[in-house]
């Protein structure tokens, strides 16, 4: 947490965007699943190599260790174990941090057809819109619980765009449900796409189905006892799963569920969270064997995370190697206090100020 790069970006949901091995599972199909090295950013922090200490330690060589000028005690050294300290405070704050999943941002053609989609077939509920006609845009929230306590889709239509790109990296959302065959049966009912029917999830007993919404999002459904998070998971590919993982847990304060390694399809995935999968959403990260890059398209947008202090938090991502693209501050005309970064892969997340957040819903 230390030096800030300005960065002029202005951030609105509507505005953020960004093919591979038949192997890999891109969709909904039981086969190959769908799964970025990253160089730690320390150099903006600079701690400074004296001149007085190289010859320190020359001299201290030549006279067998008698020179009083010490590794320990020269200025370098010492602006080294100030520079350490500081990093390790801010990692330890980020592991303190109130921080929740707030909302999924992506971006649809219809947003009528959309919302009626997720209500009839997904059982969500319509929690609220808002139009910003000055730039052309609206927002939809919709999920299955309130925004204060549940983790909410925010969907964008920009004026008079019918169609984006969802591309090859970003992998579906997972959906909790009591009795997964009376669920799929009702959104085949309403005209829905099952790409994949009911059953186990291959090398396991979790019985699992995937569809379609109208735009070629990829929704899994996962057969579970009642949760308070039914909307539980974002599956996003990645193309170095250590070095993400290492990321997540330390710039963002994720806790490192699970992983599971899949050799006969070629995959591994990671889940990483702010609580135990059964009760909270998580963040499913694929890596799939050999693949580093993907292609993003231009309709997932990004995640949102509450925080209690948006300006520790963008230090904590540059130490961490990530890249803030929105220094934090309040958005212009309103007081709500945000920043915006990408992650190694060039995933982004928008972290938000907790109580401007909840103001914000008043």
């Amino acid at each position: 947490m230390v030096r800030i790069i300005p960065m002029a970006s202005s951030i609105r949901p509507s505005l953020s965007s960004f093919r591979f091995s038949a192997t890999s599972r891109l969709g909904p199909s039981p086969s190959p699943r769908h799964l970025p090295s990253r160089r730690l950013a320390f150099s903006h922090l600079g701690s400074v190599v004296y001149q007085s200490q190289s010859f320190g330690m020359r001299a201290s060589r030549l006279l067998g260790g008698q020179s009083s000028v010490t590794a320990a005690s020269t200025p370098g050294n010492i602006s080294q174990a100030s520079t350490t300290a500081t990093q390790e405070n801010i990692l330890d704050w980020v592991k303190q941090d109130k921080r929740r999943l707030l909302h999924v941002v992506y971006r649809v053609g219809d947003l009528d057809r959309t919302i009626k989609f997720y209500t009839e077939c997904l059982g969500m509920k319509l929690l609220r819109k808002r139009d910003i006609p000055e730039e052309k845009y609206t927002n939809a929230f919709l999920g299955y619980g309130p925004e204060d306590s549940h983790f909410v889709i925010e969907l964008t239509y920009n004026y008079g765009v019918d169609k984006y790109d969802i591309g090859t990296a970003f992998g579906h959302f997972g959906i909790a449900v009591d009795d997964i065959a009376k669920t799929v049966e009702l959104i085949k009912a309403k005209g829905g796409k099952v790409t994949r029917e009911p059953g186990p999830v291959k090398g396991g007993s979790t019985v699992i189905a995937f569809i379609e919404d109208p735009d070629g999002y990829k929704f899994e459904l996962l057969e579970r006892g009642p949760t308070p998070e039914p909307l539980c998971q974002v599956m996003l590919r990645v193309g170095d799963l250590d070095r993400s993982i290492s990321f997540y847990e330390k710039a963002f304060g994720m806790e490192l569920l699970r992983t599971r390694d899949n050799p006969e399809y070629k995959y591994t995935i990671a889940m990483l969270g702010y609580g135990p999968e059964d009760k909270n959403v998580v963040l499913e990260l694929t890596y799939n064997y050999g693949v580093t890059e993907y292609d993003k398209g231009n309709a997932y947008a990004q995640i949102a995370i509450g925080t209690d202090d948006v300006y520790k938090t963008a230090e904590a991502i540059k130490l961490c190697g990530g890249k803030v693209t929105r220094e934090p501050g309040p958005l212009p005309g309103i007081s709500t206090k945000i920043t915006a970064c990408l992650d190694p892969d060039g995933w982004k997340s928008v972290f938000v100020d907790n109580i401007d957040f909840l103001k914000e819903l008043e």
